[in-house]
């Protein structure tokens, strides 16, 4: 039997470089300007790129829960990623729930491990990934792949000869 496995980091946000306890905070600050009138559940993200600049995104449900994006989709969408342009360096995910039972960091779902792992694919660099707390806790992954093993590509589309 084969087994997966990969590393991970644990920190609290204070222990971070400085560069990344602002990304952290602009990831807490995006919550603010999450739209969740269901769930209760503000979540915010930050990406930092490779000039230093910071681009945040916030959670958007709808009444049709399909229709919502989550914060790192929202964030994410509107990057392009071309030769001339900054890459992304790294993304922190934030939230706050009303009830503030929920002290763990919060990891990103399926659908954005996937919009993070092609985004990495298409700049072919990894994708520091800061999954965070409301307590300051922080869990510190160096590739998006390790979030998404197995994942599916590009190069699984019918036609496609390359992976991107």
């Amino acid at each position: 039997m084969e087994q997966y496995s990969f590393a991970y980091q644990r920190y609290l946000k204070t222990e971070l470089p400085e560069e990344i306890q602002q990304l952290v905070a602009a990831a807490n600050k995006a919550t603010e300007k999450a739209y969740a009138p269901y769930s209760k559940f503000q979540v915010g993200s930050a990406v930092l790129m490779t000039d230093g600049s910071i681009v945040t995104g916030a959670n958007q449900e709808n009444a049709s829960y399909s229709n919502g994006i989550c914060a790192e989709r929202a964030a994410l969408s509107g990057i392009v990623i071309n030769d001339q342009s900054p890459k992304v360096k790294a993304i922190a995910i934030a939230y706050y729930e009303e009830t503030k039972l929920n002290e763990m960091p919060l990891a990103p779902c399926g659908m954005c491990r996937q919009t993070i792992l092609e985004m990495q694919q298409r700049q072919q660099e990894p994708i520091h990934i800061y999954m965070c707390s409301p307590s300051g806790q922080v869990i510190m992954v160096e590739d998006a792949e390790f979030l998404l093993p197995f994942s599916f590509g590009s190069n699984m589309l019918p036609g496609a000869n390359t992976q991107v």
